[in-house]
Parts: structure tokens; sequence; C-alpha cells
């Protein structure tokens, strides 16, 4: 197991480079100055070239990317030049609120998923079967964007049930995860389906049937257990779709996330934060990843001999 683990850190090192170098390239171009916006159009000449200089983005950019690695192993991604505070600790007091947002989305989403893929498993053919799979598609086909201005229309503005955006209570977190959780969920609901199917038609669990067991405990005991591996898989590529995914959410929702200050930057032009922002996403999705792969090795020892 352990030599599993350090190929497959050895395999995420450069994908992080990858993902530093290509955030970095990505922001630099950005159309618009952020000295212009900062100060204003009116603004001297000698008042922007004097920001400019003490931003450091006077300088050319394959040095300002030197600098950029260089402050990475210390956990110095910059100064935001909107606030001029240290850029990880912006994120840092954004971080928890998105990680909140995305546990209880992915929670959501399998609370939702486990029961509806075993249930149109085991009802193949039949009406519960078909529901699931049109509410799938339905679910599949609409957009966050869409669907988070649905969800305030129906439950905050007709029903007064919910708050339309904010943050602090759990009120607050049902419209936002449910829009979230809701693609996620209609994709794992299919794929629990599928991978149930293909384990219920295996021999073992025939066998199961004949030595006594009910249908219901030969597939809950035995061919659910080994239907999760591929499901665990997709679920880990989904929850880094969640936190990318939030960053729409958390604008429409007015979440105090990672994803509402990475818009608030872009309109800023606000470099260093804009390359924090998006490089804390990609690397919680590698690292997600990276967990993922450890945990299938885990159910299933065949992967990491192989």
């Amino acid at each position: 197991m352990r030599r599993y683990l350090l190929r497959r850190v050895l395999h995420a090192v450069p994908v992080v480079f990858g993902v530093v170098t290509v955030v970095f390239l990505l922001v630099h171009l950005l159309p618009g100055d952020p000295v212009e916006i900062l100060l204003g159009e009116s603004a001297m000449p000698a008042q922007k070239e004097e920001l400019r200089r003490e931003m450091r983005l006077d300088r050319p950019v394959l040095v300002q990317y030197a600098d950029f690695l260089s402050g990475l192993p210390r956990g110095d991604l910059g100064t935001s030049i909107r606030s001029r505070e240290p850029v990880l600790r912006e994120i840092g007091r954004r971080f928890p609120a998105t990680l909140l947002l995305a546990a209880t989305s992915t929670f959501v989403a399998i609370l939702v998923a486990l029961p509806l893929g075993v249930l149109a498993a085991t009802r193949k053919g039949r009406p519960a079967d078909y529901l699931s799979g049109i509410a799938s598609m339905v679910s599949l086909s609409v957009p966050n964007f869409c669907l988070g201005p649905l969800l305030v229309l129906l439950f905050s503005v007709q029903l007064s049930l919910l708050p339309v955006g904010g943050y602090g209570t759990a009120r607050h977190l049902v419209l936002p995860a449910a829009t979230l959780g809701t693609g996620m969920a209609a994709l794992l609901t299919r794929m629990v389906r599928a991978s149930l199917l293909e384990e219920i038609g295996k021999e073992y669990v025939t066998s199961a049937a004949a030595r006594g067991l009910s249908r219901r405990a030969a597939v809950l005991r035995h061919a659910l257990r080994n239907a999760l591996l591929p499901v665990v898989t997709v679920l880990g590529l989904s929850f880094g779709a969640v936190l990318a995914g939030s960053v729409i959410t958390e604008t429409i929702f007015s979440w105090p996330g990672v994803g509402r200050l990475l818009v608030q930057a872009i309109d800023a032009r606000d470099y260093p934060l804009v390359q924090g922002c998006v490089l804390v996403i990609a690397l919680c999705t590698v690292a997600v990843n990276l967990a993922t792969d450890l945990l299938c090795a885990r159910l299933d020892p065949r992967i990491r001999y192989e």
C-alpha cells in the first residue's frame, strides 16, 4: 500500500505543476489593467507607475512566474491588490464556507442517489425504474444557474419558507446545497443502478439466494458492497466538480465562499487573488482524486497490486 501511495503522489506532482502554470498564464491573459481599476482612468501616469511598481506588475511575466513559484512552498500566494491582505488569509476565511457547502451537497446527493439507485436496479423495467430515469435526466439537463433561481422563486419568493441567500444558519444552507447536490445525485443514481445491475447478474448473488437468503438480503449484503467501487470513483470526481460549480452557486445565493471570492477578484482584476482561488480549487480537486484512488485501492486490493 505504501508503494502504491508513493506512486500516486509522484503522479500528482506534475499535475499540480501543470495546474499552477496554467492558472498563472490564464490570469495574466485577462483583459483589463488592475492599476486603472484601482486608481481610475483620471489618475496621473506617475501615480499609475508608482502603484504598478509597488504591486510588482512592472516586471517581466517570467520573473513574476518565478516569484510565484518560489512563494508556493512557503504558502505565500501573494498579496491581494484590492484589500492589500495576504491572499492565503483571505482564502482561509472563505474556505470553511465552501467546504461546508460541498460536503453538505455531497451528503444530499448520496442520501438521494443510494436508495433511488437500489430501487431502480431491483425494480428494473417497472414504473419505479422509469420514474427514476426520467428524474435523473431532468436533473442532469437543468444547469445550476437555472436551478438555483428556480428554487429561490419557489421556496423563497412564493412559499417564503427559506431565505433567498446569506450565511449563518442551516436554513441558509438548504437551497445552495440542493442546487449543487441535485446534479450529482442524478449522476450517482444512474451509476448505482448500472453497477448494481451488473453485480446482481453474477453467480455469487444467485448462490447467496440458494443458501436461503432473500433476494433483498442478497442484494444489500453482497451485491451492493461490490457495486460501490465504481460509485466511489464517480463520487470523488463529482466532488471536484462540486467545488468548481460552487462558483456559480455561491454567487447566486450570496454564499461567502471561495467561489464568490473568485468572481469578485475577477471583477477587480485582482491577479494574485484570482490565482490563489483557482489554485486552491484545483489543488483540492487533485487531492480529492488522490484520496479516491487510495480509497478504491483499499476497497479492492487488485487495484494496487496491478
